[in-house]
Formats: structure tokens, sequence, C-alpha cells
């Protein structure tokens, strides 16, 4: 019986390919995804032997944004998004100016036209948000503070792109393009329409899907059936990224992520992530695979210059400007270096783009090359800039008086007020962390009249516990300055609230250096890395599921051991 073999051979050949790559590639102590990218590159058209079709690899590779942005959205609620809207708004904004600028300045020198020089400097402004959820997770940075600031940008961004991906068609004419389209609606009445179909969605998904799909999704808990649920989880990442691109001129990855987001507000959203995590992580793959296949390597002979040049503008320019930005917006050193690595890199809004721009007569056909060269050596060494955060930072303390100060600088929220009271400065409680566990030990402890300092990462909430009334201090409990302005040397106990347990063992080393005596408690998430953190710093470890699970088995023997 005849088959059609298409899809069947692109699947197979890519991740067949795929893995055999990324297990060398990991053996070699390399990052997976660089034998993912060459994966791509062996079945791309531009190489010999077998040609996989790059039609289908990027259909399959767009239902890897989608469910991968879905599992963002499942872990990144409205209050994560306006918490770091000070830094992301502004920051996103800015920088994708300044990046507009370097590579239009570039494509200008290399004599292209304003409009294809306008192209090109915003398909390097804009990261792969894809790239980055990937080193988040890997880094276990995904839920921390910074982490939130980093997705947050790149969710600005990519609205960004959405209005520039409705604007650019009409203003193809007046930037050089093609030829006018005599139905074409005025440009304020089309930007009008667009901000009014984005945020028509926005409210929609924040007023009636909050409601709607939680309730759903409950309906369907309650069959009992598992392929059910996983169905549902899926199909309402899929459905609702299609039907907002349909109807609102939104992108799928948007689309999804609005959809994890608003699907959170269910008691089940943990269930759902786990649920998708194994399609998302192989459609994850796809998409590296497809945008390996899309590389020529010629261009890298025939143009190795002008590839360099690109490269710098993403991995330097874009990094140098956005970490400029948030020291600036008076963020530690840490938090910058982070954010520089997420974005350097550009992704699938820098491949849309181009597309767009080559279609309407603005970028030449050799922009799009470079741009794909670009994406794939500036994907490829994008956890390479990540595992250098850590070192450069030392290097930086240890040898630059400007890093010094940086991280020593006067900022009235990074210490108490000198009216605070003496019940916050001895045997008080020092809490890491203001976040959903955080608040509630808070709560306990304002309940029974125990004096506390809360020590946050998030400048904005800090303000607001300051309004409050509340004793608080800015900054990276790691750092030993933030704990010496909490008054740690006096402190009875040490409560390390927040989800990050990569900085949790610093933290308590610099705590118990100042005070020998501190008590500390810490929470985790599993229970080898409970076991480690209690046999290697000697703290109590509260573990989210023990915890639940002695909560639940005291409300059974107490409901049990009454008379009937």
């Amino acid at each position: 019986m005849p088959h059609s073999v298409s899809l069947i051979n692109t699947v197979a050949a890519g991740l067949g390919l795929a893995l055999l790559l990324g297990f060398l590639a990991a053996r070699l102590r390399l990052p997976a995804l660089v034998g993912y990218l060459l994966a791509g590159v062996i079945i791309g058209p531009f190489t010999p032997g077998f040609v996989a079709d790059a039609s289908i690899a990027a259909q399959l590779a767009e239902i890897g944004v989608m469910l991968l942005m879905f599992g963002v959205g499942l872990h990144f609620s409205l209050d994560d998004l306006l918490a770091v809207r000070k830094i992301a708004l502004p920051g996103a904004l800015v920088q994708i100016v300044v990046a507009t600028l370097l590579g239009a300045a570039l494509a200008s020198w290399w004599g292209w036209s304003p409009g294809g020089a306008l192209v090109f400097g915003l398909a390097l402004s804009v990261a792969s948000t894809v790239v980055l959820l990937r080193a988040l997770e890997s880094l276990g940075l995904l839920d921390s503070f910074t982490g939130r600031i980093a997705v947050g940008w790149l969710v600005v961004e990519d609205l960004a792109m959405v209005l520039v991906l409705v604007l650019l068609p009409p203003l193809a004419e007046a930037l050089g393009g093609g030829a006018a389209r005599t139905d074409a609606a005025p440009l304020w009445q089309t930007l009008g329409l667009t901000l009014l179909q984005v945020g028509g969605f926005v409210v929609l998904m924040l007023v009636v899907g909050r409601r709607v799909f939680p309730w759903l999704l409950w309906q369907v808990t309650r069959t009992g059936s598992r392929e059910l649920f996983t169905l549902c989880v899926v199909a309402a990442a899929v459905s609702i990224a299609f039907a907002s691109a349909a109807l609102f001129g939104v992108s799928f990855a948007l689309g999804a992520f609005f959809a994890g987001m608003v699907m959170r507000e269910s008691e089940f959203s943990h269930r759902a992530a786990q649920e998708s995590l194994p399609l998302r992580d192989a459609f994850a793959v796809l998409f590296f695979v497809s945008v390996g296949m899309l590389f020529n390597p010629a261009v890298l002979i025939e143009r190795p210059l002008q590839v360099l040049a690109v490269v710098l503008v993403i991995v330097v320019g874009k990094s140098v400007a956005a970490c400029v930005l948030v020291l600036l917006l008076r963020y530690p050193l840490g938090t910058a270096l982070t954010v520089s690595a997420s974005l350097a890199q550009i992704g699938e809004f820098s491949f849309i783009l181009a597309a767009l721009g080559v279609s309407l007569g603005l970028l030449p056909q050799e922009g799009q090359s470079l741009l794909l060269a670009g994406a794939l050596i500036s994907i490829a060494t994008n956890p390479l800039w990540f595992s250098l955060i850590g070192p450069l930072q030392k290097w930086l303390h240890a040898h630059s008086r400007l890093a010094r100060g940086l991280t020593q600088r006067e900022d009235p929220l990074a210490e108490l007020p000198m009216s605070t009271e003496e019940k916050y400065l001895s045997r008080q409680v020092v809490l890491v962390g203001y976040g959903r566990v955080g608040r509630r030990i808070a709560a306990e402890l304002m309940a029974h009249d125990l004096p506390f300092v809360v020590a946050e990462q998030n400048r904005e909430l800090v303000e607001k516990l300051r309004g409050e009334g509340m004793a608080a201090v800015w900054g990276d409990a790691a750092d030993p300055a933030v704990l010496i302005q909490a008054h740690i040397a006096r402190a009875r106990v040490l409560v390390v609230a927040t989800a990050d347990a990569i900085n949790v063992r610093q933290m308590i080393e610099a705590a118990r250096t100042l005070n020998p005596a501190i008590q500390t408690v810490i929470r985790s998430h599993n229970e080898d890395e409970a076991r480690l953190l209690t046999q290697e710093v000697a703290a109590t470890v509260f573990l989210g599921e023990q915890e639940l699970a002695q909560s639940m088995a005291r409300a059974v023997l107490s409901r049990a051991a009454a008379p009937a």
C-alpha cells in the first residue's frame, strides 16, 4: 500500500541524527543542542546526501515552540510579569532600538538600502525565547527572579515584533520595497487595529480564559482518564495558539504563552506541565534541527568577515547594551550578566522577519543567509556565555574597582533605614525571598509577633514592603553584603524561602561566617537535593512533597481515629 513518507522521513531522520550527534556533543562536553543544529545542517538542502522536507520540519518546529511557550506560561504568572515590568519594559524597548541601530549601521556600511538595513537591524534585535528557556531550565534559573526578568524581557520583545510584522508591509514602499498595495489601509488605521487586536486577545485570555480553562481542566480530570488529560493540555496549547494567530494576529508563541498563563490558575497546572514535558522536549529538538536545515555552510567561506560582524553585533553589541541598561536601572551585576547572556542569540522571530523582508523586496537574499549564520553560531555558543557568568563575575570583583563599586554602591533600598526599630536588628529572623512561600512564612511570623527582615532581589517588591512598614533590604542574599545589611550577625534564624537552590550554599556559608550560631531553615524541590543539603550544610530542610504528605496523613489519622 502506498504511503506518504515525507513526514515520517523528516521525523525519523531529524530525531535519529539529533540523538546521535547530541550524544556525541555531550560526550565531548559540548551542549547537546550543538548536535541538534549539526543534525539539521546534515539533512538540510545545502549538504550532499539525504534531504529532509524543510517545510514539514518548520511546521513541526512551530508545534515545538507552541508547547515550549505553553510550558513557560504554566510557570510564569501574570504577577511574575508585572513584577518585572519596570525593568523588562524599558530595558527591552531601549535594547531593541540600540541593536537595530547597530545592525542597520552595519548593513548601510555594506551598501544596502535603508529598508533592508532597518529589517536587518530589527532581525538582530530580538532573541529566541526557545533558546533562552532551554538555557534557564538547564541551569535551574527559570523560577528565579533573574530568570523571570529575562523571560519578561523577551516577552516584551516578542510583543514589539508582532507590531513590526504587521506594520512592515504597509511601510514597504516608503522603505524602498516592492510595489504599493492599492488596498492597503492607512498606517494609523493599521496600527490602531493591531493594538486593538493584541489588547483584545490579552484581555480575553486574562478575564475569560482564567475562568474557563481551569474549569475545563477540572472537568477532564474528573473523568479519571490520563490520556484525555494529556490531550486536553496539548489541544489547549495548540488550539489557543492557532486561534490567537487566526483571530487576533498574535504569534503562535505568544498565544501559547498566554494559554499557559491562564491554565496556571488551575490546581492541576503542575500536572499539566509534567504531562506535556516529553512532547515539549521532542518538538524542541525538532526546532533546533529545522534551524540547522536553513543554514548554508557556504556563507562561512564566501562571506567570513560579514558573518563575524553579524555575530559580534548579536553576542557583543546586544549583550553590552543590555548589561549597561540593567546596571543603570540599579540591578545587581549578576542579574545584568545573566540578562546579557540571555540576549546573546537570535531565533524564530529573526527568521520570520528575514523571510518577510525578502518577500517585500527590502532585504537582499544574502541578508537572510547572514542572519541564519548568525543565528546558528549564536545559538550554538549561547550555553558557553552562561557558563562564563560565574567566573567572569568573580574575576571582575577581583580585578575591577568599578565592578566592586557597582556591587557596593550606595542604594537606599540596599540597607535598612536609620529609623529601623531595635527589634529588627537583634534576635530577628532573616527571611530570604518574599514569593508565594515567603509571604506565608511572613504572615505566620507576624501572627506570632516575631520580628523579621526580608532580603529580596525584586527591587519594586522591596519598595512596596518598605511602604507597608516592613523591614526589607534589596539584593542577592548570596552576597555577604546583603546579609550584613539584614544584620545577620545578631539574627536568630536564617530562612531561605526562594526556589533558587543554586546559591543556597553560598547564603548559608556567608551567614555562618558572620554568625556561627545562626540556625538555618531552607526549602527544597526533590529528595536528592534535600538529602545533599542536609548533609552538606547541616540545615533544617523542608521538602514540599514530604510536608504535604505528612499534613495529609495527620488529617487522615485524625479522621480515622474519630469515633463513628
